[in-house]
């Protein structure tokens, strides 16, 4: 059953093959005993990948649900080893990861040797429960009101960078709107494949601009090295251009008009007992100067 788990999920013959560890014609001939044993068809093969069928999709609905309790139940046991263990799997923006991710992680696995951590970096809005992570680092804002959400970070801030030549050429915005007259750096939104209006507001007000200029990325060190070359205003994260302000190879504008917002956020769902090893993650992630909440909504970046 582990077996055909591993198959349906992975949509693969050879993937599931490496995530248990065997060959891939063991798969193969455990799956087809256990087809040949119910009586039934469990998964259609093409060119491409693997798909279960009526009756596998089924089984996997069946199934999912009691390996999960038997992992939980596993996880809990291994709090009365002396010493934490369990495998750890978070979904992460790069920054996230970066900044305030890594540097826990690097030291809860030097702290405990039997905790493993697995990161995976990835821009998108993640089903965390779909995809079997046990938890996911986003801004808080674009949480989902169902989950449980951690800070983990202080508040973040936009900032809205030019190089110096630029600026000499062609004159400092002075408002929001007069970006509309610039040159600006767009970036591609990985989570919903649009463009990102740059978000500003003061005194109470919010304000978006859809900028336009002659680039479009989704990459910041590249449009920060498009910025540094005079090509036009990019608007990135304050702590990502603090050693090119500090260089002068970037200025910035428009200071006033961005507000801080909710920093990241550790989401998870609900459980009444975390496993020992996330548990160490957790207490190690949050952010000490402010309680637990629960977020909702969206930011682009």
């Amino acid at each position: 059953m582990a077996v055909f788990l591993a198959v349906a999920e992975e949509r693969s013959f050879t993937r599931a093959a490496a995530k248990l560890g065997t060959s891939q014609s063991a798969i193969s001939q455990i799956v087809r005993r256990l087809e040949a044993g119910m009586g039934v068809k469990l998964l259609t093969r093409n060119t491409r990948n693997v798909v279960p069928t009526e009756a596998g999709e089924q089984l996997v609905q069946t199934l999912r649900p009691a390996f999960d309790d038997i992992d939980a139940r596993l996880s809990a046991l291994s709090a009365l080893r002396e010493r934490p263990a369990g495998t750890v799997r978070i979904t992460s923006s790069r920054h996230a990861a970066e900044t305030i991710l890594w540097p826990a992680a690097s030291r809860l696995i030097r702290d405990y040797p039997d905790v493993k951590v697995e990161i995976s970096i990835d821009s998108h809005l993640t089903d965390i429960i779909g995809e079997r992570f046990d938890a996911g680092v986003r801004l808080g804002e674009q949480i989902a009101r169902d989950m449980i959400a951690v800070r983990i970070g202080r508040e973040l801030r936009m900032a809205v960078v030019g190089a110096p030549s630029y600026f000499a050429a062609n004159g400092r915005p002075g408002t929001p709107q007069d970006l509309t007259n610039h040159r600006c750096i767009n970036i591609r939104l990985q989570t919903q494949g649009g463009l990102y209006a740059w978000e500003f507001g003061r005194d109470g007000r919010d304000l978006n601009v859809r900028v336009d200029g002659p680039l479009i990325l989704n990459d910041v060190p590249m449009i920060l090295n498009a910025a540094t070359e005079g090509i036009g205003i990019a608007c990135v994260m304050e702590d990502q251009v603090e050693r090119y302000l500090k260089s002068g190879k970037l200025v910035r504008v428009l200071e006033d008009w961005c507000p801080p917002f909710s920093g990241y956020h550790l989401y998870y769902p609900d459980r009444r007992q975390l496993p020992p090893a996330f548990a160490l993650l957790v207490a190690a992630l949050r952010y000490r100067s402010c309680p637990p909440l629960i977020a909702a909504g969206e930011r682009g970046i």
